[in-house]
């Protein structure tokens, strides 16, 4: 499983419509509206390199009032559950 952090730009009269847009793509997971440089966030998960090309240059950057986007595509997970177990090792 390839999971995405897809950070974009939208038009800012439409980030709802965007946002509602962005979330109808299969594979999108979440999106966030955020403070900052972007207006966007959104959370890619598919299972190979070719579906992530297709959620997002084919299909997320065609929705309309997204001006641009930059991906970061995750490499290890690290959760908080994760965290305390790592911490709790040994300790029985």
């Amino acid at each position: 499983m390839l999971t995405a952090i897809v950070l974009i730009n939208a038009d800012s009269s439409r980030i709802p419509e965007v946002a509602e847009g962005i979330t109808q793509i299969k594979g999108v997971s979440e999106v966030y509206s955020v403070t900052g440089d972007r207006d966007l966030v959104a959370m890619v998960r598919v299972s190979d390199h070719e579906k992530l090309a297709d959620v997002i240059a084919d299909k997320m950057g065609k929705v309309e009032g997204v001006h641009d986007t930059t991906t970061y595509i995750a490499f290890r997970a690290y959760s908080q559950h994760d965290l305390e177990a790592a911490f709790h090792i040994g300790l029985d």
